[in-house]
């Protein structure tokens, strides 16, 4: 299955296969005939893919270096960045060489960030190893860091020349880890899809959620490149991608990180916002509930264990707060979203 981000000259193809990975070195040359190539990785990712996918590109005579980080969200911080820096200058990395991200979305991300930020700008692909990442952060060319204040304060707009999908590496993945990418497919369909929601539904058990992965990762992987086409820097529409995002990133930095995944914190964030919203009649009444029933089924969290008044300060940084309003995504209902602009009174009683 391929789709592709239509960007005009900065356009590129998202390739979901099953063994995308066993030809990786294909795929590679189909956009870049350069020299040197450098794979960032981390530990957990490279324990399983990180030796074959360098010595399928050094095969075919590509000058290859892969550098492994710890996994975890520590890892994507402003102080890693000079590490890699030193790492590509060592490797003598130029503009007409590539960049890989092989793993999740704190990869992904720092990658991509350092991509567009070494020498102005270098060429990356990415190859996303977690649900959350290849249904969200591999796609749309947000790249970024985290400040000790809070996530992806420092960042850019910087495209990939392509996304290799390979659904097989998620059953690689910890059932914790791909249970946290099942919060960014919810919300997919509660902003956009109500079918894609009822379809969630209408799982019956793992096993059945990893037969259909690829398709559901196609369908996620549509919605984004169609709103990202729309609203390539985010000043409209593609905010309706941060569905409890304001709430979730809050709530991953009053806890450093430390207690929930970005999945798990997005998931309580929905839960929490549509029962708000509810209240000031912006949301279906019921909504929440739904929400609530499905987050369950996957057994993701929804409880908000702290007070909201204790966030405040953190959500005030929020990337979607332009001038004094702070841009909060509600829901009409399930399958249909909004851009509410109002400030941080709304979470007050």
């Amino acid at each position: 299955m391929e789709l592709v981000v239509d960007l005009g000259e900065r356009s590129y193809p998202i390739i979901i296969e099953d063994g995308l990975l066993d030809r990786v070195d294909v795929e590679i040359k189909k956009v870049f005939n350069g020299n040197k190539i450098f794979i960032l990785t981390d530990e957990n990712v490279n324990k399983y893919y990180g030796d074959a996918i360098e010595s399928k590109l050094k095969d075919v005579k590509y000058e290859v270096r892969k550098y492994v980080l710890p996994a975890g969200e520590e890892t994507k911080s402003f102080f890693t960045l000079p590490k890699v820096y030193n790492e590509l200058l060592d490797f003598n990395l130029t503009r007409s060489d590539l960049i890989i991200t092989l793993g999740g979305g704190v990869i992904g991300d720092l990658g991509g960030f350092v991509a567009s930020t070494y020498l102005r700008g270098v060429s990356f692909v990415q190859i996303p190893t977690s649900l959350l990442a290849q249904v969200d952060s591999s796609v749309g060319g947000k790249v970024a860091v985290d400040l000790e204040k809070g996530k992806n304060l420092v960042g850019s707009f910087y495209h990939p020349k392509s996304v290799l999908i390979d659904p097989l590496v998620l059953r690689t993945l910890d059932k914790r880890f791909l249970i946290d990418g099942m919060a960014e497919v919810i919300k997919y369909g509660c902003i956009k899809d109500k079918e894609l929601f009822k379809y969630l539904e209408s799982i019956h058990d793992y096993n059945e959620l990893i037969n259909n992965i690829g398709t559901i990762i196609h369908r996620c992987c549509d919605i984004k490149k169609e709103v990202v086409e729309k609203d390539e820097r985010d000043n409209g529409e593609r905010m309706l991608l941060n569905f409890g995002h304001t709430i979730g990133h809050a709530i991953e930095q009053y806890y450093n990180y430390s207690k929930y995944t970005h999945g798990e914190a997005v998931a309580i964030g929905m839960y929490n916002i549509s029962l708000v919203s509810e209240e000031h009649g912006l949301t279906k009444v019921g909504t929440s509930e739904n929400i609530k029933s499905i987050l369950e089924k996957y057994e993701l969290p929804y409880k908000l264990d702290i007070n909201i008044e204790d966030i405040l300060d953190t959500m005030n940084l929020d990337k979607k707060k332009l001038g004094k309003k702070l841009n909060l995504i509600t829901l009409k209902e399930i399958g249909t979203s909004e851009i509410y602009k109002t400030t941080n009174e709304f979470f007050k009683k």
